[in-house]
């Protein structure tokens, strides 16, 4: 009965992609505050979607990759609402829409939220994990988008081919700073939800030994980076590939339903 407010939700971020790829093509002015609206109006849905969901659960709705991915896209979409005025960095919005409708339209499409899985008893340890680490997740999703933004940009300065899109996109140096920031704000979140798995006194296995290592793939590059032993684009680059490769290791994670059928 929640879907049709997930649907609603998938289309507003449509609208956001919609016009991204008409200013694309035609070079004209993004119109930021019809993308930061129908972004807003998204965050509404996708909340009230998961209230719902967690309200029929009795619990944090994070019991399978379907409501894996759409809390991703929620968590990320409200750090752009968070940190995209604060950082005048309006037009990452413009990237932020085409994922999240990605993310949903994945989860819709491939019907993951049709099979049955057992749930056992709340934990708020473990749902405090969960929560914290897929928000983190989403500060990683954020600082991937802002890394494809610079790599962009950079690109067209290189080639001296300043397309229109160019010069509506924020400085470079200010998106390599938010890149940074985002990062550091995903590893910060990422260390408590580790700590608040670790709380829970289970033993160490592959999943929290895969968490452990995106903890550690991610601190070393911040290391780097505050030692300036790496430059922006290496740091652009990395928040890409190491985003691309923790989504690909969702299929594996077992949440909060331990993903076994009834």
């Amino acid at each position: 009965m929640d879907h049709p407010l997930l649907i609603a939700s998938t289309f507003c971020f449509f609208l956001g992609l919609c016009h991204t790829l008409y200013t694309l093509r035609t070079g004209s002015r993004l119109a930021v505050s019809f993308h930061f609206y129908a972004i807003a109006c998204g965050f509404l849905l996708q909340s009230a979607f998961l209230f719902s969901r967690g309200h029929a659960l009795g619990r944090c709705p994070l019991t399978n990759l379907f409501e894996v991915l759409v809390f991703l896209s929620w968590s990320m979409v409200l750090l752009y609402l968070v940190i995209g005025p604060a950082y005048r960095l309006s037009l990452l919005g413009a990237f932020t829409s085409p994922l999240a409708f990605l993310l949903q339209l994945f989860a819709l499409a491939m019907r993951l939220d049709s099979a049955p899985y057992k749930r056992p008893a709340p934990n708020p340890w473990i749902e405090l994990h969960a929560a914290i680490s897929v928000v983190a997740c989403g500060a990683f999703a954020l600082a991937g988008v802002a890394g494809v933004m610079y790599l962009a940009q950079e690109r067209q300065l290189k080639t001296r081919r300043l397309r229109p899109m160019f010069f509506q996109l924020p400085p470079i140096t200010a998106l390599a700073v938010a890149n940074s920031r985002l990062l550091w704000t995903g590893f910060g979140l990422l260390t408590a939800g580790l700590l608040a798995g670790f709380a829970v006194g289970r033993p160490l296995d592959w999943e929290k030994a895969a968490a452990l290592c995106v903890w550690l793939l991610y601190g070393g590059m911040l290391l780097a980076d505050t030692r300036h032993n790496v430059g922006p684009r290496k740091v652009a680059l990395f928040s890409v590939l190491a985003f691309t490769l923790m989504m690909s290791m969702l299929w594996g994670i077992n949440f909060l339903s331990e993903q076994r059928p009834l």
